[in-house]
């Protein structure tokens, strides 16, 4: 079988790349994660004790992110929909939401409607 100079060569540096595609991509780190200035636990459909602290204080500027510290999904919603984290599941925090207006801010769990929290932005 003959194999030609080009063909030889072809191949290596098609090697060459694949290994050098792989080692890449094993030692890539991890996506930065962005830490909230104040996070909120939440810790159960127990009304106004569901979020932890409640009321929580924060300054206008500042990110909020609620962590959830219970066994089920819960989400953090603003009654006048301001703000929304999503569905959060059991374990898991949400993105951080900024606080760009003051007031004081009476939030729920749209699955859960008993849990109720307040939100106090100066």
């Amino acid at each position: 079988m003959f194999v030609s100079r080009s063909g030889i060569t072809l191949a290596a540096i098609a090697g060459v790349l694949a290994l050098g595609a792989a080692a890449c991509g094993s030692s890539s780190p991890a996506a930065p994660t962005v830490a909230a200035d104040v996070t909120i636990s939440m810790v159960g459909d127990r009304g106004n004790q569901s979020y932890a602290p409640n009321p929580t204080t924060v300054r206008v500027g500042q990110t909020v992110a609620w962590k959830n510290n219970d066994t089920t999904v819960h989400d953090a919603t603003q009654d006048a929909s301001r703000f929304q984290t999503g569905t959060i599941n059991a374990g898991s925090t949400s993105a951080p939401v900024t606080m760009s207006t003051a007031g004081t801010f009476a939030y729920h769990c749209t699955i859960h409607p008993g849990m109720v929290g307040t939100l106090i932005v100066q």
